[in-house]
């Protein structure tokens, strides 16, 4: 169970609802909090996501009861669907496999659903309701009009050949086809699905509707539907978010050490953007250990043995000179100004965080969902390192997903220019709103509690303008 409470919020402040009734934010939130757990057992992921906005919002009702009315955080923190189902194929022994399917439409108050389709063993209905509750905020923040949800399977690619791949795909959609659409939900990829699973599962929805329905998937290939920038976008996203943030601070991301975990989409692209801005990549990781390369990152490199050759890191260790592989070792020991954490959730925990404090990290930006555990969160602050969260600083990638959106409905192709700088302004619109809310919130600096607000607020106007739906 993740704890509420919190050392500047610990005042028993009140007030009064308009209808009359007094109520106090402290116990009102874990009360809220308290009915989460209750409801939804057994999905520590998704309790940690809802714990991180609640914390936030207790500045929210100190100033404004409204939203305390109406149940809209209950509402909230509710999907308005949750879709589980039997997803059977064939693997190339002719033996039948069974993976379970998970589709999670949290809110579409602001749009149609939209959320990327996760393919790893440890997918579950809590992790997939953790995406998804993050996703409505992330959306809301990117003022792009598209709602929140998230879904994925068990299933895992790693070791499969593109025949199981495909029949997986092919039956997963065969599912799913019934609950999307353009106007209605629009998954795009995640970890472990990424262009050729994206190209199965929109074959298999235009074979079953017999209609080339191009914005009902995003990360589409470029040839048929596709957006430039996407498959960079959430890398590129993050690294122009910390430019910001650094900024702000009167830094400059130029010859400055990063540190990013991860080797795939996400950290490649955060590498590619952070090295051609002036800094030095200094470490990158897969599930096996991290490189340790002082002198930077040879990206094409990188690009051949991660994209084309689908190898792991220690393969680039073995083909360069002047680098370390350091077996199942902790890449947050290595020395750094920049940490973009770019694998998975809760890969950077309490003691790495103090780790990182100690050897002189002064910023640290998730470019995964929720990789920073609330104790590494909590030695942030404690130690004054500037800490941006996944759902501002990771926004990149959906928003670059709702322009492919924008495309395919106008019947037009952007260029790579073109596209990149939206993205870039989207970037630094989120970074905007997220420190004004932050300010005037009185928690200047505070990304968490700016970004939570910020996105939350958009959502749930919209949600008292339409009503108890």
């Amino acid at each position: 169970m993740h704890s509420l409470n919190n050392s500047t919020t610990q005042q028993q402040l009140s007030f009064v609802l308009r209808k009359g009734t007094p109520v106090n934010v402290d116990q009102t939130v874990k009360e809220y909090y308290d009915q989460i757990l209750q409801r939804n057992a057994g999905e520590p992921e998704f309790h940690q996501a809802v714990a991180e906005v609640l914390q936030s919002l207790k500045y929210v009702l100190r100033k404004d009861s409204t939203y305390a009315e109406y149940g809209l955080i209950e509402r909230m923190c509710e999907p308005e669907r949750q879709i589980i189902f039997r997803v059977p194929w064939i693997d190339d022994q002719g033996q039948v496999r069974v993976n379970r399917g998970f589709r999670v439409q949290f809110n579409s108050v602001l749009g149609p659903y939209k959320g990327g389709l996760r393919f790893h063993p440890s997918v579950n209905l809590g992790i997939i309701k953790f995406l998804g509750f993050e996703q409505i905020f992330k959306n809301s923040l990117t003022g792009l009009p598209i709602g929140g949800g998230k879904g994925g399977s068990d299933f895992d690619p790693k070791g499969k050949s593109d025949r199981e791949i495909m029949a997986f795909c092919q039956s997963f959609m065969t599912e799913l086809q019934r609950h999307i659409g353009d106007k209605v939900d629009v998954p795009a990829g995640d970890i472990g699905v990424g262009a050729r699973e994206i190209g199965y599962l929109f074959g298999q929805y235009r074979r079953i509707n017999g209609r080339h329905e191009n914005g009902v998937l995003t990360g589409k290939g470029l040839n048929w539907g596709g957006s430039l920038v996407r498959r960079e976008a959430t890398g590129y996203g993050c690294v122009y978010f910390t430019q910001e943030m650094m900024a702000a601070e009167g830094k400059r991301l130029d010859d400055t050490r990063v540190i990013v975990s991860g080797s795939g989409n996400v950290a490649i692209y955060a590498i590619e953007k952070a090295q051609e801005l002036g800094a030095t990549v200094v470490a990158f990781s897969d599930s096996s250990g991290y490189v340790y390369c002082p002198e930077g990152v040879n990206l094409e490199l990188l690009h051949e043995i991660k994209e084309v050759k689908r190898g792991r890191v220690s393969d680039y260790a073995k083909a360069i000179d002047h680098v370390e592989f350091h077996e199942n070792g902790n890449i947050w020991e290595v020395e750094a100004e920049v940490a973009l954490p770019c694998a998975t959730q809760n890969e950077l925990d309490g003691e790495s965080a103090k780790i990182l404090a100690d050897n002189g990290c002064e910023f640290v930006a998730e470019g995964a969902n929720m990789p920073c555990t609330p104790e590494a969160i909590e030695v942030f602050r404690k130690r004054k390192i500037h800490f941006a969260p996944g759902k501002a600083a990771n926004a990149g990638g959906v928003a670059t997903s709702a322009l492919e959106m924008q495309q395919n409905a106008s019947r037009d192709s952007w260029s790579f220019e073109y596209t990149d700088k939206r993205l870039r302004n989207i970037m630094r619109n989120v970074f905007k709103v997220t420190a004004r809310t932050a300010e005037e919130f009185e928690q200047p600096g505070n990304y968490v509690a700016g970004a939570n607000i910020a996105g939350f607020r958009k959502v749930a106007d919209a949600m008292l303008a339409q009503g108890v739906i």
